[in-house]
């Protein structure tokens, strides 16, 4: 724990102007940002008595080792660069509103040849229009069934769009007019496109149009006796109206708003959006914060219209913008808004009539959300607090271990050893610090060497990002100054300890196992984050008993590190284990300290044997193109595509493998050695009466199997039996 005296900056090098400041650990890394309108009054906040300070507060600059600032012109300027910085650093300590989930969005891709109406969840792409954020995605598929009949707008996949192009046959919804099949060219691309931006009118609260174009065709075809056309004009008014129904509305003048409601205790605030177009309710989204220091409402709503608008432009961000309170002083963010839409926002508090009312039904939803979320056992603040103290006085630890490291070895019978790591900060996953190994010192099913060489290599490459940013300057006992920080790699060049990649908007959003990343640019030396395996944990779980302890305690004697706590969970009684004790500590069963470590150590159980699969199924689906330099899949398949079969490849000479198109000689040349010196496939046998077949006999290779897919012995369930 830091002595913020040790790092506070003297009297009078402050500057008394507006800039943005960043509080750093020892680690050099970013836990804080905040901005002021006066940076010299803001910091001297800071550095007061600590009894007066708000308890995260004070937790933040005992763990802070010095603080930076940067001065900038005007108050706008910093509210654009801290926004930036919170968005770079992801700091640890910032106010970071939480979704329970992944609002779902109606969606238009604009940007295809044919625009596709669609659900979509995440990261906003360019060139698409959205309308939204809805509640649940069955909303949104209810309303889009209803606008189908007035404006059939194409609703299937990439795929199904080329396999109808195919065969030239369209899909059921082709056939039942509620898609016009611009896959058989029913309609051209540029009317199709009209009808898309039609849609979008339809959806952006321009309804009056379309109703009164319809009931005017529909008039016309009573006149000429069309009553067949006159009748389904009549329903598609309906459609339209039922759709319009399913949002009633809330605003007489057909006012673009977003109203913004904020429901706040002494530790949490949950904060509650409607967006209104049109008059009409069009979406509704909320998040859950927790309060970092003492902060006023108009500083929470300031906050949230970061998190809104700091990627939107244009009409994204709506003329009005409703709140319970201004930020102080609100003249920044309002002209911020400005900005962002081109064109004057009006930021203020409702006072009476329609808006008035309004509000107070997105301040009960606000409520009813902190309610809920005070519910949730793992997500809660004060439970977490209590977990990390259980812990701590469990583990006789100095302090609560703010961020924890759990591993778990995953194999299958020996073959695909892998490992994971996955860090807990503060009691939540912090999945963009995942990281996945291979085990690749020896061969075999060895789960307590595994550990050892696991826990060796993630410290070694602690303990040399910490030479090489100058933290320590001798080399450490275990390890010599210049060592390679990626022991047992067996010469490959690319890094062996892989880290996750995790989809935008990290620890808030829906995330899954992704590929691994490797060095870049956005991983600088001074950029305020983590590089690989540069933040220490306070405490190291591992995934086994008395034996696996040892192993990770013995890695940390090597390398001469003895200020990390270790301990294990063994699955079968759910024992922690300790180094150099006989007996487990034994914590009850209803103890938060032992919920969390549970829910880290199935979480570093799962990501492991998630990466166990993912290896074990590249291996089953390796063939023996694979082994070819330079042959990508495309290609690969046009060779199968061509000859039939891997057996009919190998036959084939140099000059009939050219012929298939883009198989220039070298690559064919390239080709015929490597399946001369590849093992043939084993033949082809008739199950139900043992006959040999070859490929002319009716047995062909199929893709497939050309390419070496395959699927593992056994059932399902004793697939699973036999991993670990």
């Amino acid at each position: 724990m830091a002595d913020p005296s040790s790092y506070r900056p003297r009297p009078g090098e402050i500057p008394d102007s507006p800039g943005v400041y960043r509080f750093r650990d020892e680690h050099r890394r970013v836990i804080y940002v905040g901005k002021a309108k006066s940076l010299r009054q803001r910091l001297a906040n800071y550095f007061q008595d600590l009894a007066n300070l708000h308890p995260r507060t004070r937790t933040m600059v005992t763990t802070a080792a010095s603080v930076e600032w940067t001065v900038v012109s005007t108050e706008v300027e910093a509210l654009q660069l801290e926004y930036s910085w919170i968005k770079e650093y992801d700091p640890r300590f910032n106010v970071k509103y939480r979704d329970d989930k992944s609002y779902p969005y109606l969606a238009v891709t604009m940007n295809e040849e044919f625009p596709r109406v669609q659900v979509m969840r995440g990261q906003k792409k360019k060139g698409v229009r959205y309308f939204g954020p809805y509640g649940h995605a069955w909303a949104i598929r209810d309303t889009v069934d209803l606008l189908l009949r007035v404006f059939p707008v194409r609703t299937c996949s990439a795929g199904v769009f080329k396999n109808a192009a195919r065969t030239g046959r369209p899909c059921l919804l082709g056939y039942i007019d509620k898609c016009s099949a611009p896959c058989v060219e029913r309609i051209s691309p540029e009317d199709h496109r009209e009808l898309a931006d039609e849609f979008c009118d339809f959806m952006a609260g321009r309804t009056g149009t379309y109703l009164r174009r319809l009931e005017r065709q529909m008039g016309e075809a009573a006149e000429d006796m069309e009553y067949e056309r006159a009748a389904r004009l009549r329903d598609d008014i309906g459609a339209l109206k039922k759709a319009m129904e399913k949002s009633a509305v809330v605003l007489a003048d057909a006012t673009d708003a977003d109203l913004i409601a904020v429901a706040e205790d002494e530790l949490e605030a949950a904060v509650q959006i409607f967006h209104v177009r049109g008059g009409r309710v069009r979406g509704q989204r909320g998040w859950v914060t927790d309060k970092v220091e003492e902060i006023t409402t108009g500083a929470l709503v300031e906050h949230a219209l970061q998190q809104l608008y700091g990627e939107e432009s244009g009409d994204a961000v709506p003329k009005e913008v409703l709140v319970p309170a201004l930020p102080d002083p609100v003249e920044p963010v309002q002209q911020w808004l400005t900005d962002r839409r081109g064109s004057g926002v009006s930021l203020r508090i409702p006072q009476r009539g329609d808006k008035k009312s309004l509000m107070e039904t997105v301040q009960r939803n606000a409520q009813q959300a902190l309610v809920l979320h005070k519910t949730k056992r793992a997500s809660d603040l004060t439970t977490r607090s209590r977990a990390l103290e259980e812990i701590a006085e469990a583990l006789d630890l100095d302090s609560a271990p703010l961020r924890i490291e759990c591993y778990d070895i995953s194999h299958l019978q020996g073959d695909d050893v892998v490992a994971s790591m996955v860090v807990f900060e503060d009691g939540l996953a912090r999945k963009s610090e995942y990281r996945r190994f291979q085990i690749k010192g020896f061969r075999g099913q060895d789960d307590v060497r595994s550990m050892h060489e696991v826990i060796t290599r993630r410290f070694r490459r602690y303990l040399a990002e910490k030479e090489r940013t100058g933290e320590w300057a001798d080399g450490v006992d275990g390890t010599e100054t210049g060592d390679d920080p990626r022991p047992v790699d067996g010469g490959d060049p690319r890094p062996a300890d892989e880290p996750y990649a995790a989809e935008p908007g990290a620890d808030g959003r829906a995330l899954t196992d992704g590929p691994a990343l490797t060095d870049g640019p956005a991983l600088k030396d001074d950029d305020g984050r983590p590089k690989r395996f540069a933040y220490p944990p306070q405490l190291v779980v591992v995934d086994g008993g008395q034996p696996q302890v040892a192993a990770a305690q013995r890695a940390l004697d090597e390398l001469g590190i003895d200020d990390i706590a270790v301990c294990g969970l063994a699955k079968r009684l759910e024992e922690v284990w300790v180094p150099r004790e006989d007996d487990p500590v034994v914590l009850p069963r209803t103890s938060e300290g032992l919920y969390l470590l549970q829910r880290v150590r199935d979480e570093a159980h799962r990501f492991a044997i998630t990466y166990q699969r993912t290896k074990r199924a590249k291996r089953f689906r390796a063939g023996p193109l694979d082994d070819v330099p330079g042959l990508g899949e495309t290609r690969k398949q046009a060779l199968i595509k061509h000859f039939g079969s891997v057996k009919k490849l190998r036959s084939a000479t140099i000059d009939q493998i050219c012929e298939v198109p883009g198989i220039g000689r070298k690559t064919a040349e390239t080709v015929a050695v490597a399946l001369a010196g590849a093992a043939p496939a084993a033949p082809a046998v008739n199950t139900a009466t043992g006959e040999i077949m070859d490929d002319e006999e009716g047995a062909p290779e199929t893709t497939a199997d050309a390419l070496g897919e395959s699927v593992s012995a056994g059932t399902p369930d004793e697939r699973r039996g036999q991993e670990r």
